[in-house]
């Protein structure tokens, strides 16, 4: 007979699960997008997390006349990277493990 009971067996699981977390929410931080928008022209650099680290903007995107073209690039440029950002977030947390209490059925 274990000296474990059940109720610290799952206590033990979630532990690990929300260390699990912890863990993947540090890689998210950590992790670089980049979003960009007109062939390149407009570039975001963010973290996984949606923190911007960058913004780029090619000097040839940039007419004078035309500055509404240049805000929906930017605007693009970081509806790109968002999606990015919330990529990673997924894949990182597809990697935690998933907590079932009825895995083993009961």
């Amino acid at each position: 007979m274990s000296d474990i009971s059940p109720d610290e067996g799952l206590l033990g699981q979630a532990q690990q699960i929300q260390q699990q977390l912890l863990d993947q929410r540090k890689k998210i931080s950590s992790t670089v997008v980049e979003g960009s928008a007109g062939g390149g022209a407009v570039r975001v650099s963010m973290q996984a997390d949606g923190t911007v680290l960058e913004v780029h903007i090619d000097p040839d995107a940039v007419q004078r006349d035309d500055i509404t073209m240049l805000e929906d690039l930017v605007a693009a440029a970081f509806r790109d990277g968002l999606r990015r950002c919330g990529n990673a977030q997924a894949a990182a947390m597809a990697r935690v493990n998933t907590f079932s209490p009825l895995e083993d059925g009961g």
